[in-house]
């Protein structure tokens, strides 16, 4: 029971659902989605991170220097990948042929596995560091100091092997999983990927790039020669090695020197090639990704290029373009989408979630509201309509007939009498024009002009009808407010 199940199986009773499933079918079997599995395979995938980036510099620049603290760190990562293959034998598996199962059979489980990926497991965890080591200290410490390095070459390639025995798609799920925990964004996490790969693409490369000269044992006109690094430091050897990857991948120079000899003219055209080639699809995905992240904004901008473009062919002046532009910018905060779409598609009862959700500001300011009953708002928010005002905006103009009754969210209106004296101000949380469409007259009484940029919810006559006929209690409050406000205004028409 925790929040990564919570997440995978919905809700706390499919958790126990499955709990009582293992308890009955998988008795001594770790379920993959459980907390001790999941932050087992976490530490394991730092492991190997860490080897992917440490095991290159390892053999290409440490070979002859193989430290007692490389030799415990591989020890320990070696400790729990052999401890993990025993776990294997007892982790569930998710079936290949239904995602939504997960297989607890004990000889099923271990047969796949044997069948899978159990011997390239074992090989790759075999401590080959420690046979080194014990083999080190003989008279013919040279040639089992070769031997070694061929050892630590096949070790890489177990090592990065290893990401496919965690599987790619677990490997994915993981980082899924991490977006639904940590609430990242697809895209982002896409980007993040993508940069970490250029990044071990670039320390891998330059590994290589040193220990290809290092396999020659240092020709005089291999570029280590030239720019005098055979004796430097590890660290200064990595550096102008890795600086000297980035200039071919980036196509931007060669180094130190261009190519001398044949062997590093064939790695300097492979490097390069690598590296446009990956700078291409980088540069691409890179582009489709940004795009996709705020694709909102985008078609927001697009939107408002085409009002531009339609205020200048209708050669409108400057002073309404600036209004238009506000208008936009307010009202959809560079956002656009198509809300009513999005919500049709959806359920009635998610769509109402969802309208109360978006409407709990108005709700939470509007005392009308705050007595209303649970099944009365719910009525009357899918009815709401949201609209924008700017400064100066007549939103009703006195003896015009009203159509609808609006709810102010953000913002303030004065109320203006016939003469166009002002009689009165209005906030957020405050409604209007209720009072033409309780009246038998149904023209408006007053003009009311916005004071602010307003944010309205409109309510129009036949939904306002609609809802008011099945609460005549809330009508009565509507009814109470507009004889108030008539008395206000001198004027006493029937309702």
């Amino acid at each position: 029971d925790n929040k990564l199940a919570l997440k995978l199986f919905g809700n706390k009773a499919a958790v126990m659902l499955e709990q009582r499933r293992q308890s009955q079918q998988g008795k001594g079997v770790i379920h993959p989605f459980s907390t001790f599995r999941w932050y087992w395979d976490i530490l394991l995938i730092i492991f190997i991170f860490m080897h992917v980036l440490l095991l290159p510099v390892s053999i290409a620049f440490l070979s002859d220097d193989l430290s007692i603290h490389w030799l415990i760190l591989n020890g320990v990562s070696d400790v729990f990948f052999v401890v993990d293959i025993f776990l294997n034998f007892r982790t569930g598996i998710v079936d290949p042929n239904n995602q939504e199962e997960v297989i607890l059979d004990k000889k099923v489980i271990s047969m796949m596995y044997l069948r899978g990926w159990f011997i390239i497991d074992l090989a790759s965890s075999l401590p080959f560091d420690y046979a080194y080591f014990i083999a080190s200290s003989t008279t013919e410490e040279q040639t089992l100091l070769r031997a070694s390095r061929a050892l630590r070459i096949l070790k890489l390639a177990k090592l990065l092997s290893l990401l496919r025995l965690l599987r790619v798609s677990r490997l994915v799920r993981y980082m899924t999983r991490f977006e639904e925990l940590l609430n990242i964004a697809k895209g982002q996490l896409r980007i993040m990927k993508l940069i970490c790969c250029m990044l071990v693409l670039s320390h891998w490369n330059g590994c290589i790039q040193f220990f290809v000269p290092y396999l020659q044992e240092f020709p005089d006109d291999s570029w280590v020669s030239t720019s005098n690094l055979k004796t430097a430091s590890p660290g200064e050897q990595y550096s102008w090695s890795l600086f000297r990857a980035l200039s071919h991948m980036l196509c931007i120079g060669y180094g130190h020197y261009p190519p001398q000899n044949l062997t590093d003219l064939w790695l300097t055209v492979c490097s390069m090639t690598a590296g446009a080639t990956f700078y291409a699809v980088f540069i691409g995905i890179m582009s489709s990704l940004i795009m996709s992240i705020d694709s909102s904004g985008r078609l927001f901008n697009e939107k408002l290029n085409q009002v531009e473009e339609y205020m200048r062919y209708r050669k409108l002046p400057l002073r309404i373009r600036l209004q238009v532009q506000d208008f936009y910018e307010h009202r959809f905060h560079h956002k656009l989408f198509d809300e009513d779409a999005i919500l049709t598609e959806l359920s009635k009862n998610l769509r109402e979630t969802i309208l109360v959700h978006n409407i709990k500001p108005l709700l939470t300011t509007v005392p009308f509201f705050s007595g209303a009953s649970i099944s009365f708002i719910t009525d009357i928010v899918t009815k709401l309509k949201f609209e924008v005002f700017l400064n100066g905006d007549y939103i009703c103009r006195s003896g015009h007939r009203g159509d609808k009754m609006y709810f102010i969210q953000k913002g303030i209106v004065d109320i203006l009498t016939r003469e166009g004296a002002l009689a009165t101000s209005l906030g957020d949380g405050s409604h209007f024009g209720e009072i033409c469409l309780l009246t038998k007259e149904a023209r408006r009484v007053a003009s009311v002009r916005a004071a602010t940029t307003c944010d309205v919810y409109s309510l129009s006559a036949t939904h306002f009808h609609e809802v008011l006929q099945d609460y005549p209690e809330m009508k009565s409050v509507l009814e109470e407010v507009a004889k108030e406000r008539l008395s206000r205004l001198g004027l006493k028409p029937k309702l």
